[in-house]
C-alpha cells in the first residue's frame, strides 16, 4: 500500500492544478445536484418488525389517519372565566375553523365539543390531523397552521403547537464554527504557521462540503433521517482535519531532514498516508457495522458518516499533496509560533511524561483504571428513550405545548397509547371492544381511556392515557403489561389485542437498540482484533487495545448518564430536559469512537514497534514512540474534542448528547487510555508485547503500514537518499 500511495502523492504533487480543479469541480457538481435534486430529511424513527410498527402497517388501510402526521394545538389563558369564557370560546372556535381550512389539514375536532378542557378550565387541547405522512408535511403548511390561530392570539389566548409535526428536526446551531476556531488555534500552536495550519482546515471543509452535498442529493430519492447529515458533518470535520494533520506533520519532518518538497510529500503520503487509509477503513467498517442492529435509520446514519470518512481519506491522500505542491518550501510562511513541530535534540514534554510512565507503570495503570471505573459507574443505570416535545429547548413552541398539557391534563396526555382491538372474528364486536376497554381501564398504570373508534370491519382503536409521561418507566411497564396480559384483557372473546402509537413505537425502538448492543460490540471487538493483529503481528497489543476501547466506551457512557439522565453539571451544560439517554447514542458512540481510538492506537504503537524492531529495548521503544507521536496525537485529540464539543452548545435533544458523548470519549481515550494506560501496559509487557505465534506468522499477510519495504528500496544499503531521488521503477 505504501508504494501506491507514494506514487499517488508524487503524481498529485506534480499535477497539483489538475487535482485541485477536479476537487473543486466535484464540489460544485455535487452541490448543484443537491440544489437541483436534493430532498428534505425525515424525522420518523421507524423500525420494521417491532410490534408497534407492524400493527401500524396492518391497520393503516382501515385507519389511514394513523399513518398521517399530527400535531397538538394548545389554547391557554389566565384571564377570568378561563378558556370557556364566551369571548375566548369564540376566538378559539374561529381559530379551529381556520386551521381546519388550511390545505393539507384533514381534521381538527373542536375541543369544546370533545370536552378536551383542563379541570381548571384554563386550557383547551385540540388535535390537528394532516392528510399526509409526517415526512410530507411542509414548512409552509406548518406556518399556515400557526398563522390560522391568530384570532385566538388576538383575543389574548396563548397558542402553542406541539406533537410530532412541530418537534424540531435535528439540526446544527452554528456551534461548529466555535469548534473550527478552536481547531485552527490548535493547528497554529502545533504547526507554527498560518500556511501550515490552514491546509488541514481547507481540505477538511472541501471534503465535508462534498460529503454533505452528496447526502442531501440522496435525500431526494431515499428516506434519510435528519440526524444523518449532522453526524456526517460532525465526523467528517473531525477526521478530515486529523488525517490531514498526520500527513502534514510527517511531510514537515521530511523537509527538516533535507528532502525536496516533492519527495517529502510523496514519502509522507506513503507512510502517514498508509496509517490514514488503514485508520479510515476501521472507522468505515465500524460505522457500516451499525447495520448489524437491523435498524434502517441507524444504518442510514452509519452509511452517511462512512461516506464522509471515505471522502476525508481521499482528500487527505490526493488534495493535500497537491496543496503541498503549491506551498513548496513556503509551508512555514506567516509564522506565528516559533516552537513548531520540528525534529530537535531537546527533551519534549511527551518524552518526559513517557519516561515517568515507564518508571512507574503499575502505579499509572492502577490510577488510570481507578479513574475510568469511577467514571463508568453511572453507566449501570443507563436508560434509553427517544426525544419528544419534552426534550425540546425551553421557549420553543413544542416545549411550551408539552409543558401546558403536562401541567393541565397530566403527563399521560403527552404519552397516549393506541390499543388496537381486532374483534372481527367475535360474535358481537362492539361488546367485545367495550369489554376490552373496561379491563384496560382497570390496569394500574392507566389514567383514563378516550372513546373507542370502531370500524365496520370489527377493528377498533382504543386510546389509552397512562398516568405517567413518555419517558417514565411506569409507561414502559404499562405497555409490557398490556402485551403480557392479552389473553386476560380479551376476556375469552378471541379478540386480537396489539399496542401501537408514537409512545409505544419509541419504547419498541429503544428496546430494539438495547438488544442490538451486545452483538454490535462483539462485531466491533472482532474487527479490532483482526485489524490490529494484521497491523502489529502481535497477540497482546490487540487485546490491550480492545480492553482500552471498552474502558473508554463505558466511561463515556457513564458521563452521559450523569449529565443527561441524572442532571449533573446542570449549570454548566444547558440540557433541555433530564431523562433517558437518546436510544441510539450508545451504539453510535461505540461505532464512531472505535475508529477514532484505533487512529491513536496505530499512531502511537506503530512508533513503538518501529523503534523496537530497530534494536531498542522495550521500555526505551515505548518512550521513543510516545516522544514521536505525543504532540500530534494531543493536537489531533484536542481538535476532535473541539469539533464534537462545539455541538454541545446547541439545544437539539439528539445532536447535543451525541456531541457530548464523542467529546468525552475522545478525551478519555486519547489522554487517559492511549497516553497513560497504553505506555504503562506496554512497559509491563516488555518483549512479550510483540510475541506472535509462528503458525499465524506464516498465514497472516504483512501490512507495510510504515512503508519499511518502500524505504528500504528508496535508501538501499542504509545510505541516505539525496533530495529529489526518484523511486526505482520496480517499486
Amino acid at each position: 500500500m505504501a508504494t501506491y500511495l507514494y506514487r499517488l502523492g508524487r503524481l498529485c504533487f506534480r499535477r497539483r492544478r489538475t487535482v485541485l480543479a477536479v476537487w473543486l469541480a466535484l464540489l460544485i457538481a455535487v452541490g448543484g445536484a443537491a440544489a437541483a435534486f436534493g430532498g428534505t430529511t425525515s424525522e420518523e424513527f421507524k423500525v420494521p418488525g417491532t410490534e408497534a410498527q407492524a400493527t401500524l402497517d396492518r391497520i393503516k388501510g382501515t385507519f389511514p389517519e394513523q399513518d398521517h402526521g399530527s400535531a397538538q394545538v394548545v389554547f391557554a389563558t389566565e384571564a377570568p372565566g378561563g378558556i370557556a369564557a364566551p369571548e375566548n370560546a369564540r376566538a378559539v372556535g374561529e381559530a379551529v375553523a381556520r386551521i381546519a381550512a388550511v390545505p393539507g389539514v384533514a381534521a381538527v375536532p373542536d375541543p369544546y365539543a370533545t370536552g378536551a378542557l383542563s379541570p381548571d378550565g384554563k386550557v383547551a387541547l385540540g388535535l390537528v390531523s394532516f392528510d399526509g405522512r409526517l415526512g410530507d408535511i411542509t414548512d409552509q403548511q406548518r406556518d399556515a397552521v400557526r398563522a390560522a390561530a391568530d384570532p385566538a392570539r388576538a383575543a389574548g389566548v396563548t397558542v402553542a403547537f406541539g406533537g410530532d409535526a412541530y418537534n424540531e428536526m435535528a439540526q446544527v446551531d452554528g456551534g461548529e464554527v466555535i469548534g473550527l476556531i478552536v481547531a485552527g488555534v490548535v493547528l497554529v500552536v502545533t504547526l507554527g504557521s498560518l500556511v501550515a495550519a490552514g491546509l488541514p482546515l481547507v481540505t477538511a471543509l472541501i471534503g465535508v462540503g462534498v460529503a454533505m452535498a452528496g447526502v442531501f442529493t440522496l435525500a431526494g430519492s431515499f428516506e434519510i433521517i435528519s440526524t444523518a447529515p449532522v453526524l456526517a458533518l460532525m465526523v467528517g470535520l473531525a477526521v478530515g482535519i486529523d488525517y490531514a494533520l498526520f500527513i502534514l506533520s510527517r511531510h514537515r519532518r521530511h523537509l527538516t531532514e533535507g528532502l525536496e518538497p516533492e519527495e517529502a510529500a510523496a514519502r509522507a503520503n506513503a507512510t502517514a498516508g498508509s496509517a490514514v487509509v488503514f485508520a479510515g477503513l476501521t472507522v468505515v467498517a465500524a460505522l457500516a457495522g451499525l447495520a448489524v442492529a437491523g435498524v434502517p435509520f441507524l444504518t442510514v446514519m452509519g452509511l452517511a458518516a462512512s461516506g464522509a470518512v471515505v471522502v476525508a481519506v481521499l482528500v487527505a491522500i490526493t488534495l493535500l499533496p497537491a496543496l503541498l505542491g503549491f506551498a513548496g518550501r513556503g509551508i512555514d510562511r506567516l509564522p506565528v509560533w516559533r516552537r513548531a513541530l520540528r525534529t530537535t535534540g531537546r527533551t519534549t514534554l511527551g518524552e518526559r511524561w513517557a519516561g515517568f510512565v515507564v518508571r512507574r507503570p503499575l502505579a499509572v495503570l492502577l490510577a488510570g483504571l481507578t479513574a475510568l471505573v469511577a467514571l463508568a459507574v453511572p453507566a449501570a443505570s443507563l436508560t434509553l428513550g427517544l426525544p419528544g416535545g419534552g426534550s425540546q429547548a425551553e421557549g420553543t413552541d413544542a416545549r411550551t405545548a408539552y409543558d401546558l398539557v403536562d401541567r393541565s391534563f397530566g403527563p399521560g396526555f403527552n404519552a397516549p397509547l393506541v390499543v388496537v382491538v381486532d374483534a372481527a372474528g367475535t360474535a358481537q364486536p362492539e361488546q367485545a371492544v367495550q369489554g376490552v376497554a373496561g379491563r384496560l381501564a382497570a390496569l394500574p398504570g392507566v389514567q383514563t381511556l378516550l372513546p373507542p373508534q370502531l370500524d365496520p370491519s370489527g377493528t377498533a382503536l382504543v386510546p389509552v392515557i397512562p398516568k405517567t409521561g413518555p419517558d417514565h418507566a411506569d409507561t414502559r411497564q404499562l405497555v409490557t403489561d398490556i402485551r403480557d396480559q392479552r389473553e386476560a384483557l380479551q376476556g375469552g372473546t378471541g379478540a386480537r389485542i396489539d399496542v401501537t402509537g408514537t409512545t409505544a413505537a419509541n419504547i419498541d425502538v429503544s428496546a430494539k437498540l438495547a438488544d442490538a448492543l451486545p452483538p454490535f460490540v462483539a462485531v466491533i471487538v472482532g474487527i479490532a482484533l483482526v485489524l490490529l493483529a494484521l497491523a502489529f503481528r502481535s497477540i497482546l497489543v490487540p487485546l490491550k487495545a480492545v480492553a482500552g476501547f471498552l474502558l473508554s466506551i463505558t466511561a463515556s457512557l457513564g458521563a452521559v448518564v450523569a449529565v443527561y439522565q441524572w442532571g449533573w453539571l446542570d449549570g454548566l451544560i444547558d440540557v433541555p430536559k433530564v431523562g433517558p439517554v437518546v436510544s441510539f447514542v450508545p451504539i453510535l458512540l461505540i461505532g464512531v469512537l472505535f475508529g477514532l481510538a484505533m487512529d491513536y492506537e496505530l499512531f502511537l504503537v506503530s512508533g513503538m514497534k518501529e523503534h523496537h524492531v530497530h534494536g531498542m529495548a522495550p521500555r526505551e521503544a515505548v518512550v521513543a514512540g510516545v516522544r514521536g507521536g505525543a504532540r500530534v496525537v494531543t493536537a489531533a485529540a484536542l481538535i476532535m474534542i473541539a469539533v464534537f464539543g462545539s455541538f454541545v452548545f446547541g439545544h437539539d435533544p439528539i445532536v447535543q448528547p451525541i456531541g457530548f458523548a464523542l467529546a468525552v470519549g475522545v478525551f478519555v481515550d486519547a489522554f487517559v487510555v492511549r497516553m497513560a494506560l497504553v505506555p504503562a501496559a506496554m512497559a509491563l509487557f516488555g518483549r512479550a508485547a510483540w510475541w506472535f505465534p509462528k503458525r499465524l506468522d506464516k498465514v497472516v499477510p504483512r501490512v507495510d503500514m510504515e512503508g519499511e519495504q518502500l524505504m528500504a528500496r528508496l535508501e538501499p544499503a542504509g545510505s541516505g537518499t539525496a533530495p529529489g531521488t526518484q523511486v526505482p521503477e520496480r517499486v
